[in-house]
């Protein structure tokens, strides 16, 4: 069996549906059979693409023309076919939501959450005109659906008939690099950010699907107790109000927010370790990686149910429904105040839980349903 994988978002993008596509495919290569094959194919008009990105696997590169036109072609005139630049294979997987015309083999496209149609008012607009316009119509066309959770499985059915029978479930990892950072590292990440109180930690882009400004609201209650808030990434679409919230609650407690563009390289699992308690109120999640990253560094986790974050996170997280700012600083307060063998318990299982997500699994699973298809 010869796979293409279509590496365009591993190339473009640094992380998400660029994180995934990369290591899907560093996993597929050891799990292939003798007589199955890798390639992966991009755009690469600028040349600034590693020429072996996944060594052992065929690279294939097309640099006549840009990924941004190449895209347009297939988007507007469903044309040329991908295969006569990406070359003849069994399988095309194509990882961001959209497949591309192409003249014989099987298709495979993962479509990773609807949150597009689900939370319309999150997504940017021409963003969400785009996957409207063109996901229903890569579904009836596709073999096979790839998402990344049962309960996305189930709302893809929902919301697009055509995709009954033919959706499966295949849960994303996290790196093992995510473990417990020494006392030294933990030092160095609370040195390097001003972080001289115990404090509560968001990663993720600063959007409005990660509802944020509760997070301030119910972390407001729990500042006299002595524990600062840190929200750690970079700023996304509709962010302004956001930060407004921040400023207010900066005057409010002043020194006590800390907001961080960037963690510092190789620091991040320092500061889920460093973190007393992680927290996140998103509306929806397609998957999750930052409270998983957390668990795996033995940080406490309080977590909404939007939407596949009870079934990710299982029952190593205290999950609250709805917001109310009340109910979460309570259940905040209960975490933070443990005593230390149940917190070091709580720890324990978190990390358990969060080791049964690898990517070594997500591509035994992937290359499942490749084979499914021949």
């Amino acid at each position: 069996m010869r796979i293409c994988l279509d590496y365009q978002p591993a190339v473009a993008q640094g992380a998400g549906i660029g994180r995934y596509t990369r290591m899907l495919a560093r996993g597929l290569l050891p799990a292939l059979a003798p007589e199955e094959s890798l390639r992966l194919f991009f755009c690469d008009f600028r040349r600034k693409a590693p020429p072996d990105p996944v060594p052992g696997a065929e690279a294939r590169a097309f640099r006549l023309l840009p990924g941004a036109v190449m895209q347009k072609l297939w988007t507007k005139l469903g044309a040329p076919a991908f295969d006569r630049f990406s070359g003849p294979a069994d399988v095309f997987h194509f990882t961001n939501f959209v497949a591309r015309p192409v003249r014989r083999g099987r298709v495979a496209v993962s479509i990773h959450d609807m949150s597009f149609e689900r939370f319309p008012e999150f997504a940017e607009a021409r963003n969400r005109a785009y996957l409207h316009a063109n996901v229903a119509r890569t579904v009836e066309r596709a073999d096979a659906v790839i998402t990344d959770s049962e309960f996305s499985r189930r709302e893809i059915e929902e919301l697009l008939p055509a995709s009954r029978g033919k959706v499966h479930a295949t849960a994303l990892g996290i790196s093992p690099d995510f473990r417990p950072a020494p006392p030294e590292r933990v030092a160095e990440v609370r040195a390097k950010l001003g972080l001289e109180r115990p404090f509560l930690l968001d990663v993720g882009t600063v959007e409005p699907r990660k509802n944020l400004p509760f997070l301030v609201d119910f972390w407001e209650r729990l500042a006299p107790e002595g524990f600062d808030l840190v929200v750690a990434g970079a700023p996304g679409w509709r962010c302004e109000p956001i930060f407004a919230r921040f400023a207010e609650a900066e005057r409010r407690f002043p020194g006590r927010l800390h907001y961080v563009r960037y963690v510092p390289d190789g620091l991040l699992d320092a500061l889920y370790t460093a973190a007393s308690l992680f927290a996140i109120p998103s509306f929806y999640e397609g998957f999750g990686f930052p409270p998983l990253e957390a668990m795996a560094c033995g940080a406490p986790v309080l977590s909404s149910d939007g939407g596949s974050l009870p079934e990710v996170l299982g029952g190593a997280a205290e999950i609250v429904r709805g917001f109310d700012a009340d109910e979460w600083a309570a259940a905040a307060l209960r975490l933070l105040r443990e005593d230390p063998a149940a917190r070091a318990e709580r720890a324990i299982a978190g990390r358990a839980h969060a080791a049964s997500f690898t990517w070594e699994r997500c591509a035994r699973e992937t290359l499942a349903v490749y084979r499914s298809l021949v």
